[in-house]
């Protein structure tokens, strides 16, 4: 095994030790094999924590075929991932266009289920017509968004859709997202979070996390919502709530979790303070017009590999972090969420492609949630886990 990999191996080596509900399934799965035969494709942030899934898969008998997502892969851990057999695509280094030919290649190596993360997976079969896929998952609300708008119809069979479980959105959006997003900008920025004004755009689950976590930390924070009930429930939790070009000229940082394209675009840029510090936590890199910032700036410096400064003519300048991409998986030294939330989301996830891969046939082809019975199945487990009692 070579260097990187064994850097890889070791990551995952503590991070397989905290993740008990997995490895309870590994043991299940390995028994039961109710991927025998099957290839799954997957696209999804390949990370150590991912790793552990992508074990678990292989312990019911799956092939894997599998890239990474743009900007966020971890070399070592897909080294590692190569030496146990898996066919892995992809670098933390590829361009947009590497991805999407990663992407191809996934999808070329003819899988039977998708395990899919924004419905790349989902888009590139509604493009090519691809054959034999009896099912998959989508991981996130962007995937979601995409599969009952512009895909609805287009997908054949039937996609569980991971964030659509209440488990999914309190242990891991809300928690897990809200944790890794203040530590990461913490981390990235080395900027202190008391007395500093946030501005938090899109209150759900994720942006409810963000919002209230840097909250707790004394930061003072107010909430760009655009869905009526979701910014009634802000103003209620006690934040300060308002448009964001009310609200553009007050901010010292902005931090999109929208899942929606350009929420903060060419005609916010103007209104903002010099030193304002842009980030995204959303799955992607298109909820802060970066190309617009950076076609309306007269000079750009990158100050490190996750700090970007823009000039503008008339003297400001802005911050844009991890080139607004997720700023918790892409920024340095990335972290993502919590060995334990991503142990119960990816036990989702491992519940929900079993069921695909044994009932597809049972479920309606196009975007549908968690089935009930296995939210529920996996809460008893996650307060088995806690120690708590129902």
């Amino acid at each position: 095994m070579n260097e990187l990999a064994e850097k890889g191996r070791r990551r995952i080596e503590w991070i397989r030790s905290r993740m008990r509900l997995l490895a309870d399934t590994r043991e299940e799965f390995s028994k039961t094999l109710p991927f025998a035969g099957l290839r799954i494709g997957m696209s999804l942030h390949l990370e150590p924590k991912t790793a552990v899934l992508l074990e678990t898969l292989a312990s019911g008998g799956a092939e894997l075929v599998a890239t990474g997502n743009h900007g966020s892969t971890q070399d070592d851990v897909v080294a590692y991932l190569r030496t146990q057999g898996m066919t892995i695509f992809g670098s933390r280094d590829d361009s947009l266009d590497d991805h999407h030919r990663n992407l191809e290649s996934v999808l070329a190596a003819k899988p039977q289920i998708l395990l899919d993360n924004g419905a790349d997976l989902a888009a590139g079969v509604a493009a090519s017509g691809a054959e034999g896929i009896i099912g998959g998952t989508e991981e996130t609300t962007s995937g979601g968004l995409r599969l009952r708008a512009e895909l609805a119809g287009k997908v054949p069979f039937p996609v569980i859709v991971i964030n659509d479980s209440i488990l999914k959105a309190i242990g891991e959006n809300r928690h897990a997202v809200g944790q890794s997003v203040v530590e990461s900008f913490m981390r990235i920025t080395n900027l202190m979070v008391p007395g500093r004004r946030f501005v938090v755009v899109g209150y759900g689950w994720c942006g409810s996390g963000v919002a209230h976590y840097l909250r707790a930390l004394g930061g003072k924070v107010a909430v760009v919502e655009s869905d009526e009930l979701a910014a009634f429930r802000a103003a209620m939790d006690g934040f300060r709530v308002g448009a964001i070009e009310e609200l553009a000229n007050w901010a010292e940082v902005i931090i999109t979790a929208t899942g929606q394209p350009n929420v903060v675009g060419a005609e916010i840029f103007p209104l903002l303070e010099s030193g304002t510090v842009l980030a995204n936590c959303g799955h992607f890199p298109w909820e802060i017009d970066v190309a617009s910032l950076r076609s309306s700036t007269s000079e750009t410096t990158q100050l490190d590999d996750a700090i970007e400064r823009l000039d503008f003519a008339d003297g400001r300048h802005l911050i844009l972090i991890a080139d607004g991409r997720m700023m918790n998986l892409a920024g340095r030294e990335p972290k993502g969420n919590s060995l334990e939330s991503m142990d119960l989301g990816f036990l989702l996830q491992a519940l929900s492609l079993e069921r695909v891969a044994t009932a597809a046939d049972s479920l309606p082809a196009g975007a549908q949630p968690v089935p009930d019975e296995i939210n529920r199945k996996i809460a008893r487990r996650m307060l088995q886990s806690m120690g708590a009692s129902k």
